[in-house]
């Protein structure tokens, strides 16, 4: 049976040192490494990492591979309230800032050998129609994907809490008026909110990406003793549709949404341990 790569975040352990963190996942068996650059709250954070795109992607080319890792994706969030640099900001200063940081973002996960790149959405705003609103994401979303064509990454974006994509629906929505947008495919965010793990299956199609971690309904993160996604079935679905992309565990440590709550080196384990024993099922 096939075996999908397994990636950590490096997000997942804000505590330790940046290298440390790469240590740590090396030593978790995981074979890719998803990259967070957001401003104001992960290790590398677009704000320092572009001054230099080149030198500081190579450098961390480098660290990656003495650990025998890959860049499995790089997740680029402007602001830690997104709706402040958001894609569909309606200043047009804004925007066009989001925009430059895109291209840098092209740049620097080019010269870090990645092949997968993750962005947030996009927002509503009061002061917009929703309609106007989307219709500034879907534009927005199909300028990043003319920058990446002819490129070798696949660009996605991770239908989030308080995102216009948080019902199933809607995200399945997105990804078929935007013609070559893929998802970073998180179950959790959905359970949160009370969907069931059947809505949020019918997004799995069109999952470059994917995210796991321990929720339930009411808690965006759990430790698996507290879990109810069925991992070992997703695993199964995304096998049987021969998914090309890596499983990230992402466990978060911090404290929205009560994410500080969790042992992350433990629970990634025992998520890690789950995910590998469904490739034997």
């Amino acid at each position: 049976m096939n075996k999908i790569p397994i990636a950590c975040a490096d997000f997942t352990f804000p505590l330790l040192g940046h290298d440390q963190v790469l240590d740590l996942i090396a030593m978790l068996d995981c074979q890719g490494v998803d990259i967070g650059l957001f401003n104001g709250r992960s290790h590398l954070r677009p704000d320092t990492e572009f001054k230099n795109i080149r030198g500081n992607a190579q450098r961390l080319r480098e660290k990656l591979e003495e650990r025998n890792l890959l860049a499995s994706d790089v997740y680029l969030q402007l602001d830690t309230n997104l709706a402040a640099k958001a894609i569909n900001h309606p200043d047009r200063s804004v925007r066009q800032y989001a925009r430059e940081a895109f291209l840098k973002l092209i740049e620097y996960a080019s010269a870090l050998g990645a092949d997968h790149i993750t962005t947030v959405p996009g927002m509503f705003f009061p002061e917009q129609d929703n309609r106007q609103s989307l219709d500034m994401i879907r534009s927005e979303l199909s300028w990043r994907l003319e920058q990446v064509k002819d490129t070798p990454l696949v660009f996605a974006v991770e239908a989030h809490v308080g995102s216009p994509f948080i019902d199933p629906a809607a995200a399945e929505d997105l990804v078929n008026t935007v013609p070559g947008l893929t998802l970073t495919l998180d179950y959790t965010h959905f359970i949160k909110e009370g969907y069931s793990e059947a809505e949020a299956d019918r997004l799995l199609p069109f999952a470059s990406h994917f995210h796991a971690r321990g929720a339930k309904p009411g808690r965006l993160q759990t430790s698996m003793s507290s879990n109810t996604i069925n991992y070992p079935a997703i695993i199964r679905q995304l096998i049987d549709r021969q998914y090309k992309g890596w499983i990230g565990l992402e466990y978060i440590w911090i404290e929205w949404e009560q994410c500080n709550d969790v042992d992350n080196i433990s629970e990634s384990i025992r998520l890690r341990d789950m995910i590998t024993k469904a490739f034997r099922l």
